[in-house]
């Protein structure tokens, strides 16, 4: 079942879908029995961040996707930091 980034959008009002934008870097790591993925996105300075039970295909540098993400905080050692929460993700 494909889900439609407008019918997300209208349901969680929170939630920012881009289009094309053009991957930094790609990492994944294990914890937990999860796949813990970042993405850095070219002209933005904060991670993108899912986790799957499976892992990832690894999105290469310069490659387009369209992201459906909403900003959270993380905080890590007493420090604050802004993350984006990727709730569907789709190579372009």
């Amino acid at each position: 079942m494909q889900s439609d980034p407008d019918k997300l959008i209208k349901t969680h009002k929170q939630l920012i879908h881009s289009e094309i934008m053009k991957v930094v870097s790609h990492t994944q790591r294990e914890k937990d029995g999860w796949f813990i993925n970042s993405i850095m996105i070219e002209n933005c300075d904060i991670p993108f961040k899912y986790k799957r039970k499976t892992q990832h295909k690894k999105l290469n540098k310069g490659q387009r996707i369209n992201l459906t993400y909403y900003p959270q905080t993380e905080t890590v050692a007493g420090l604050d930091f802004e993350t984006m929460k990727v709730v569907r993700i789709k190579i372009s």
